[in-house]
């Protein structure tokens, strides 16, 4: 079991034995603290925000209440009794409101150019001047532990066009970022306004069925080969835990425009992992991400769409510079060229049914400490 140490205070939902109503949670150590009924007692005034057992009415409250509750669980949490994490479902915390994916990583679009323009760019000519992402599903966010259903749809078979299910279904580890306080349609949300307005983080592996948008995305981009599915880890760890794990973004070789340009370390020193079937295959760096997630939102906004809470957006798959820090299969097997051999003597270049795939983190402190921040997980079905 990992450990959450008595600081990090993620929060969760979840459902006792016997129980059909989610309670709110809060992970101390490798406990779990159920906030819907201690609340009366460690923040009464706020003891509402918790009785519907999900995180949607703290999302809403806003960054001060946000940080009276984690002062009061900082002061106060020990002292109740702890529920086994044994012992309880975990279950989606929030209702997500809309979700947008990003392509932050100038590694994993490096790649990817590379692998399908290697005789052009490898970034094409706007990545440098504005982080580029597009709207995903949000019906289709689904919580750790939730089986993925391998999609079907159209995959162009030499001149032949096909229906069918995907062949190249892959990964993607990144970190999601969960909105709580609102903006108003019309009126963008400033770079230096980003803790004012995300709550926290999770985990989240945005699935890709390669084949299927392969054939669709042009010339509008993703859709049926992203829609599928996106798992996300049960907890959300807020913004104010990861203080120490704050770093500057990569180096800028192309001047931003003003609303772009950082007046914050918005940049995050966190190290994610990635297991084929219980064998780690990748540890993606997420601090090597060129576009943070305070710009990602500014630039979500800046033509003045309005955020609610719950809206969850993402980084895009994460990737290092290194072999062993790749985020997707596609970009591990070189797609398909160089595919994985694993210890059990099988090789993958993407996945196969009964694949089961974990995505962790841990944050990394300048004290030199770490914070375990959670799993993702999934397992793919016929």
């Amino acid at each position: 079991m990992n450990d959450f140490g008595r600081t990090t205070l993620p929060y969760c939902s979840f459902i006792r034995p016997g129980e059909t109503a989610p309670r709110v949670g809060v992970g101390v150590g490798t406990e779990l603290l159920d906030l819907t009924t201690a609340a009366a007692e460690i923040v009464p005034q706020h003891a509402r925000l918790f009785a519907s057992g999900s995180l949607d009415p703290l999302l809403a409250a806003g960054p001060v209440v946000w940080a009276e509750v984690r002062a009061a669980l900082r002061d106060r949490a020990d002292a109740r009794p702890l529920i086994s994490l044994d012992d309880v479902e975990l279950v989606l915390p929030f209702t997500v409101a809309d979700y947008v994916d990003f392509y932050a990583s100038e590694h994993h679009a490096t790649n990817l150019g590379r692998l399908f323009r290697p005789d052009g760019e490898a970034l094409m000519p706007n990545w440098k001047h504005l982080p580029v992402g597009y709207h995903g599903r949000a019906g289709t966010v689904v919580v750790s532990g939730t089986t993925v259903r391998r999609p079907s749809g159209q995959i162009r078979a030499g001149d032949a066009v096909e229906f069918g299910p995907s062949a190249r279904l892959d990964i993607e580890a990144e970190i999601g970022f969960v909105v709580g306080a609102g903006s108003s349609l019309g009126q963008s949300v400033p770079v230096g306004d980003f803790d004012q307005h995300v709550f926290g983080i999770c985990i989240v592996n945005d699935w890709s069925a390669r084949d299927i948008q392969a054939w669709e995305y042009v010339p509008l981009g993703p859709f049926l080969g992203k829609s599928f599915a996106t798992s996300v880890s049960p907890w959300i760890v807020p913004l104010a835990a990861l203080e120490g794990a704050r770093v500057d973004p990569p180096e800028r070789d192309v001047e931003l425009l003003p609303y772009l340009r950082y007046v914050e370390q918005w940049g995050l020193d966190l190290e994610l992992v990635v297991t084929l079937n219980g064998e780690e295959i990748s540890r993606p760096p997420f601090a090597t991400t060129y576009w943070t997630a305070a710009q990602m939102l500014a630039h979500m906004t800046v033509n003045g769409a309005s955020l609610r809470p719950g809206d969850l957006y993402a980084s895009g798959t994460v990737s290092g510079p290194d072999a062993g820090q790749r985020g997707s299969l596609i970009e591990m097997s070189w797609n398909g060229a160089e595919p994985l051999h694993l210890a059990d003597g099988t090789s993958r270049s993407f996945l196969l049914d009964g694949d089961v795939v974990s995505i962790s983190a841990a944050a990394r402190l300048a004290d030199g400490s770490r914070l375990w921040l959670g799993q993702v997980d999934g397992e793919v079905i016929a």
